[in-house]
C-alpha cells in the first residue's frame, strides 16, 4: 500500500527472517519489498531459496514467495528499494558490524537482531517498554557515521527478555543482585527437532557466549545517556547460567533477586500486572495488552501453555516466593523468537516510526 514504509530483510531466509516475513504480512505500517541473503540464495525466488527449510508451522505468505532474493552484500541495490531494513544475517561479529554500518551509511536505518553492535556506546539496545529514551542517542550515532537519516538500533539478547521486564517494574526498590538461570529453547539456535535430533531427551548445560550477554546487556538497557554515550548501570550485578533444553520455543528463567529496599509480595504482583510502557500507551500494533501477567497457580507459567501470551509478545511470571539467600525468587517465560527476536524487532521499528525516526525516503 502506498502509505506503508518499504521494508528490506537482510538475512531473510533463516529462522528469525522467516518469523519477520510472517509477522510483517499484512502489517498496518510496513510492507516487505526486498529480501537479501547469502550468495547461495541470491538470484532465487524467496520460495525457492527456503524450499525444504521453512521452519515455521505458519504458512509462507503469498506476497513474498516470488520476491527475488538479493545478495546481502549488494548494499546499494537493497537500499534503493527500501525505507529501512531488519538485519538477521548469519555472519561473524566483525562482518555483521561492518555490513550493518554500510546499510546505515547508505542512509537506510537498520533494526538488528544480531549481537555485533549491541555494546557499541552510541547504538541504542532497546526493549521498547523498558528504555525507549535510549533512542535519543541516535543523533550522536549519526554524527559518528556521517549520516543524515541512517542509523542502527538493536534488539537485546532473547535470554534477558523474560527477566529484565519484571525486575525493571521494581526499579524503585533498587534491585542490587540478580541470579538468573535460563532454560532456553532450541529455536534460539535457529534449529528444529528435525534438524537437531540429539536435543531430544537431552539437556546441554552450555550455550556459547550466552552467559556473558545475559549478564552485561541488562546493565546497558538500565544505563543512562551521559557524555554522548550510553553508560551501563553499576547499581546492579547479575550472574547467570544458560542451559539448552528440549523445547521448541520459549525461554524460561528461574530468577533470584535482592533489593536495596525490599518490597512486599502483593506490591510486586500489583506492579507487574499493572505495568505499562510506551508501546502500550501508544497502542502500537505489536504491543501486548497487558505487557506482563502473574500466575497464582503453583505450576504456572508453563512454556507450552504460556509462551503465546500476548501473541508471543507478553511476559509471564509465577511462583514468587521469599528466599533464604536472596530477597525473592520467581519463574518467568517469554517467547524467544517473537518477543525475543523478530517480534521485538518489529516493536522497535513501530516505536521508531512513532517517534519520527523512520520515514519514507
Amino acid at each position: 500500500m502506498p502509505n506503508k514504509l518499504k521494508v528490506g530483510l537482510i538475512g531473510g531466509t533463516g529462522l528469525v527472517g522467516q518469523r519477520l516475513v510472517t509477522l510483517l504480512n499484512n502489517h498496518p505500517w510496513f510492507d516487505v519489498v526486498s529480501i537479501a541473503a547469502s550468495g547461495q540464495s541470491a538470484g532465487k525466488s524467496y520460495a525457492e531459496a527456503v524450499q525444504g527449510r521453512w521452519k515455521l508451522q505458519t504458512e509462507m505468505p503469498e506476497q513474498v514467495k516470488s520476491l527475488m532474493v538479493k545478495n546481502a552484500v549488494d548494499v546499494q541495490a537493497v537500499c534503493d528499494e527500501v525505507d529501512f531494513v531488519f538485519c538477521t544475517v548469519d555472519m561473524n561479529k566483525e562482518e555483521t558490524k561492518i555490513i550493518e554500518e554500510k546499510y546505515a551509511q547508505c542512509e537506510t536505518p537498520v533494526i538488528s537482531c544480531n549481537s555485533a553492535n549491541r555494546m557499541v556506546a552510541d547504538v541504542p539496545m532497546v526493549i521498547p517498554e523498558i528504555n525507549p529514551e535510549h533512542l535519543g542517542i541516535i543523533d550522536e550515532q549519526r554524527k559518528r557515521l556521517g549520516t543524515k537519516y541512517g542509523f542502527i538500533a538493536v534488539k537485546p539478547n532473547c535470554s534477558i527478555q523474560s527477566y529484565v521486564p519484571p525486575i525493571h517494574a521494581l526499579k524503585e526498590f533498587m534491585p542490587k543482585s540478580i541470579l538468573a538461570c535460563t532454560y532456553q529453547a532450541i529455536s534460539g539456535a535457529g534449529k528444529t527437532f528435525k534438524e537437531w535430533p540429539e536435543m531430544v531427551d537431552n539437556v546441554i548445560p552450555y550455550i556459547g557466549g550466552e552467559e556473558e550477554k545475559s549478564e552485561k546487556e541488562p546493565l546497558k538497557v538500565w544505563g543512562k545517556i551521559e557524555n554522548k554515550k550510553i553508560v551501563p548501570t553499576q547499581d546492579t550485578v547479575i550472574t547467570t547460567q544458560c542451559i539448552r533444553v528440549p523445547v521448541s520455543d520459549g525461554h524460561l528463567a528461574a530468577v533470584f533477586v535482592s533489593f536495596g529496599n525490599k518490597p512486599d509480595k502483593q506490591t510486586i504482583i500489583g506492579l507487574w500486572n499493572g505495568y505499562k510502557g510506551r508501546p502500550q500507551m501508544l497502542n502500537l500494533p505489536s504491543a501486548p495488552q497487558p505487557f506482563m501477567k502473574y500466575y497464582f497457580e503453583d505450576n504456572r507459567p508453563q512454556t507450552k501453555l504460556d509462551r503465546g501470551f500476548g501473541n508471543g509478545m507478553g511476559i509471564n511470571m509465577g511462583r514468587l516466593r521469599e528466599d533464604s539467600v536472596y530477597d525473592y525468587k520467581f519463574v518467568c517465560i517469554s517467547h524467544n523468537t517473537l518477543r525475543g527476536a523478530a517480534g521485538g524487532a518489529v516493536l522497535i521499528a513501530e516505536l521508531l516510526k512513532a517517534d519520527g525516526y523512520l520515514q519514507a525516503k
